[in-house]
């Protein structure tokens, strides 16, 4: 399952079931779970560990040292769970201070050129469409997609099922179950398709329509919409939503123009 031309340091730790392709690199302290696929062209550098029946096409470079220019050679990390895929040329780096990791979940799948800088969080079930950027210390909740040709600023946050558009530059936080477009981006709507095919019910999405109509539509300011939200029964996703917003460090995109309405 080991290709002779793939160069492979002792140290490294494979599992059972591991294909590796022709020319690809595995350096020390390089955790590889079973069943795992490498093609050809890969390097995998650490300290990395990569979870089970994960997928790495030609050219993807994983787990090299963070570009922060503050990094010097200390001793850093990257986790990876189960099950995602890794398209041509994606590059997903380790975190920059001692002791911290770069993560990312399970179920994923990063088409071409994706980028994942230092320090990022990524969790499970996310679509990263070719040429999406992200920066360092930008967190990506479950059920994400980004948009081709799209990058996210260092330290922004994205909520858990928010849809980014193509191309979109986004320099603040993208609350939960929205959608997101522009450049700058701004709110668009209420990823409303994706909630649906998620299994949300019609309640559940009249609940977080009825929050982000609050903080978007009504003309008021951040504070008297948070207290006119949680002045009303909350479900789990307002919860998420409201709690979402009293935390974005860096603010939260601003309203656009409007895609659909309810």
């Amino acid at each position: 399952m080991i290709h002779p031309t793939a160069i492979i340091d002792p140290a490294a730790r494979i599992g059972a079931g591991v294909h590796i392709g022709p020319y690809t690199i595995i350096g020390p302290d390089v955790e590889i779970g079973d069943d795992t696929w490498i093609q050809h062209h890969v390097t995998i550098l650490g300290p990395t560990r990569i979870g089970k029946k994960n997928r790495f096409f030609s050219y993807a470079c994983i787990g090299q040292q963070s570009q922060d220019l503050k990094y010097s050679a200390e001793p850093t990390y990257l986790e990876i769970g189960d099950d995602n895929t890794f398209r041509e040329f994606c590059t997903v780096n380790r975190a920059t201070v001692q002791g911290e990791k770069t993560i990312v979940g399970s179920h994923n799948n990063f088409l071409a050129y994706t980028h994942i800088a230092h320090d990022c969080i990524v969790g499970n079930h996310c679509i990263f469409s070719n040429n999406g950027t992200l920066a360092g210390h930008v967190t990506v909740e479950d059920h994400v997609i980004l948009g081709g040709l799209s990058a996210v600023h260092q330290f922004c946050r994205i909520g858990q099922h928010a849809f980014i558009g193509g191309c979109a530059k986004i320099v603040q936080d993208i609350p939960p179950f929205t959608t997101a477009d522009g450049n700058p981006g701004r709110a668009r709507g209420l990823n409303e398709t994706g909630l649906k095919r998620h299994g949300y019910s019609e309640d559940q999405v009249k609940a977080v329509y009825s929050a982000y109509r609050t903080l978007y539509r009504k003309g008021l300011n951040t504070t008297q919409a948070i207290a006119e939200i949680r002045s009303k029964p909350m479900t789990a996703e307002v919860e998420h939503f409201t709690t979402f917003i009293e935390t974005a460090k860096r603010g939260f995109v601003g309203a656009g123009k409007v895609a659909t309405e309810r």
